[in-house]
């Protein structure tokens, strides 16, 4: 008989967490090194201390806990993240983490030691919506974003990670960065319809789509909207529109694995009555193919040449940030499959199309992902919701993947 997680205390503990920033529809606004970001913290820190866990923190902010086992060897680190986007959902992230605490508090429960460590991480700004780019904490503990890169890092306001990092108290030691493991395991909301589609409650997850972030700049000229004939307009915005209109009919025609989205635009002067004389723009794109998201890149850059020469503008491209596709470790998707079938629960298996701290933990140690159903398929918004059916079975697997990773001494089956 597998073991099971007490449902009742994960679900007070989301219900706690989720009044930490809380948003009056129900969502969460806990933004990377806010207030309400120290506020979880603290939370967190808390009940992992009072489940008998010693609490580290690295100079970037993540946060590990760690449950001894018989040997002293790398643990099984069970991990997610905290921070959330402005008006987010209360699942994504905090049930990762809470459902970690809520595996080591099960084992606490019933005596079961495991033969490997286990570790409960949160980790800094997966999000990205503060400090850009996303996943900033994972990707500095393995050594993917320097230092002094993410420190130097700025919100809308011009404030600086560093500063805020240390304003909240939460600026550790290089010493106490998360080692790589014997493995580790993120659950987390699927964010997407694929799970309700096929009526499942958990998805075995294999890979993270490849991701790549860009800023367009368009420069024309700002002139009176009145006097200046349509055809004398170097109209910024203008040839902005059609890019974005161009590349979302592109992206539609390679296949419907390839997304792209326009999330934040800028213009100056931002006036009613003044022709643009500048535009910005990002742009997401996201393929499980690293080939393809490039030529997408290749593709974006064309149209963006076309455009604005042939309205003598100007236009430069950054293309600030690539994840690459990741695809997860046979073994450990394994385990999480042989979790989920020991529970009787029917899964599929599927890539995400989100970015995870996951993401960047594979490239230093085996790991997977778990899934949970996403009502809706919503996610980063206030209307996020898993029923807590799915989340306690969510949680069930990750315990079960957990031992099966980390080996028991007794009590279960390892």
């Amino acid at each position: 008989m597998p073991l099971r997680i007490n449902a009742d205390r994960l679900h007070a503990r989301l219900e706690a967490m989720a009044r930490v920033g809380a948003t009056p529809a129900g969502g969460v606004g806990r933004t990377t090194l806010s207030d309400e970001d120290r506020a979880g913290r603290d939370l967190l820190r808390s009940w992992l201390e009072a489940a008998g866990l010693a609490v580290r923190v690295d100079d970037f902010g993540n946060m590990t806990a760690r449950r001894p086992g018989r040997e002293d060897g790398p643990p099984v680190q069970l991990g997610s993240h905290l921070d959330s986007v402005p008006r987010g959902g209360r699942f994504d992230g905090a049930l990762g983490v809470l459902a970690a605490l809520e595996v080591v508090e099960t084992l606490n429960d019933t005596n079961v030691t495991t033969r490997l460590p286990l570790e409960v991480i949160n980790f800094t700004d997966e999000e990205g919506a503060r400090f850009e780019p996303a996943m900033l904490g994972s990707g500095a503990a393995i050594g993917h974003f320097p230092k002094d890169y993410v420190y130097a890092r700025t919100d809308a306001r011009g404030l600086r990670f560093a500063d805020e990092l240390r304003r909240i108290g939460y600026q550790g030691r290089e010493a106490d960065r998360p080692r790589p493991g014997a493995a580790y395991l993120e659950l987390h909301i699927e964010q997407g319809p694929a799970l309700e589609a096929a009526g499942l409650p958990v998805g075995v997850v294999a890979g993270i789509v490849g991701i790549t972030w860009l800023e367009v700049t368009v420069v024309g000229q700002s002139d009176h909207a009145g006097p200046t004939p349509m055809g004398l307009r170097h109209d910024a915005l203008v040839a902005a529109a059609r890019v974005i209109d161009r590349i979302d009919r592109l992206v539609r025609q390679v296949d419907e694995r390839a997304v792209a989205t326009v999330g934040r635009l800028r213009i100056e002067p931002d006036v009613i009555n003044i022709i643009p004389g500048r535009a910005v723009f990002s742009v997401d794109l996201r393929h499980p193919d690293l080939a393809t998201l490039d030529a997408l890149v290749t593709h974006l850059e064309a149209i963006v040449g076309s455009e604005t020469v042939a309205s003598g503008l100007e236009a430069t491209i950054d293309r600030f940030w690539t994840s690459e596709p990741t695809p997860f470790s046979p073994a450990v998707v394994d385990a999480v499959a042989a979790a989920a079938d020991e529970l009787e629960l029917p899964t599929m298996r599927l890539w995400s199309g989100a970015g995870h701290d996951a993401k960047y933990m594979a490239e230093v140690c085996p790991t997977a992902m778990i899934f949970v159903r996403s009502q809706g398929g919503v996610s980063h918004c206030e209307q996020e919701y898993s029923t807590p059916e799915d989340v306690e079975a969510g949680a069930n697997v990750l315990l079960g993947a957990a031992l099966r990773l980390a080996g028991t001494t007794e009590g279960v089956d390892g």
